[in-house]
């Protein structure tokens, strides 16, 4: 099982790194926000097994927090979108 978690985190920390070239890339903001959005959720998943793989469950608080900031964040833009296009 160790090796599995392993295995997850570092596949999780190389999608990260591949969104974070997206991010810095473009070429549009929403191409930025979306890349911002999917780095945010691979972080909350990357805290979850650090949460398993380490037995502690207050990386599980982190990321409810994470998902949630996350989630306010993507409303908020979508918002800002929708006035822009009117």
């Amino acid at each position: 099982m160790e090796w599995f978690l392993t295995v997850m985190i570092n596949l999780l920390v190389l999608a990260i790194a591949l969104a974070a070239v997206r991010l810095v890339r473009g070429p549009r903001l929403v191409n930025r926000v979306i890349a911002l959005d999917v780095i945010a959720v691979l972080g909350a998943a990357l805290t979850a097994l650090l949460a398993i793989k380490f037995d502690q469950q207050v990386f599980l608080d982190v990321t409810i927090v994470l998902a949630l900031i996350s989630f306010i964040g993507t409303v908020a833009f979508a918002y800002y979108v929708e006035k822009g296009a009117r």
